[in-house]
């Protein structure tokens, strides 16, 4: 059906950077939301970034004005730009995507297997 890929995740030093990818395969009609989650040892996921197909984007904000979520449509790939990093940061990132694979079925929600983000101070 569908696939989500992440890559780009890893170890950085605390003020550093990392860039985020999830690209989207399988049987695709139409991405209508994809959006980054994060998940902490023992808490629950929380989103930290959403863009829609129209490339409005919204943001967590304890990572407003230091990540930068964008997509490419035409490679159905999304990114995720993290400038600044801190410690807090680490977690496990997870894509998430709202699709409509065909024109005739409903969208359904999929989500990646995870990539770990570690930031060391």
């Amino acid at each position: 059906q569908v696939q989500l890929v992440e890559s780009g995740g890893g170890l950085v030093q605390a003020g550093g950077s990392l860039r985020l990818s999830c690209a989207a395969s399988g049987r695709i009609f139409r991405i209508n939301t994809m959006a980054w989650y994060r998940q902490l040892p023992g808490k629950q996921r929380e989103l930290v970034a959403r863009i829609t197909s129209d490339d409005s984007a919204n943001y967590a904000d304890s990572v407003k004005g230091r990540f930068t979520i964008s997509g490419d449509n035409a490679k159905n790939t999304m990114y995720l730009q993290m400038n600044s990093l801190k410690p807090e940061d680490t977690a496990i990132y997870y894509c998430n995507a709202d699709i409509k694979p065909t024109l005739i079925q409903t969208s359904t929600n999929y989500w990646g297997q995870g990539t770990q983000v570690t930031v060391s101070s």
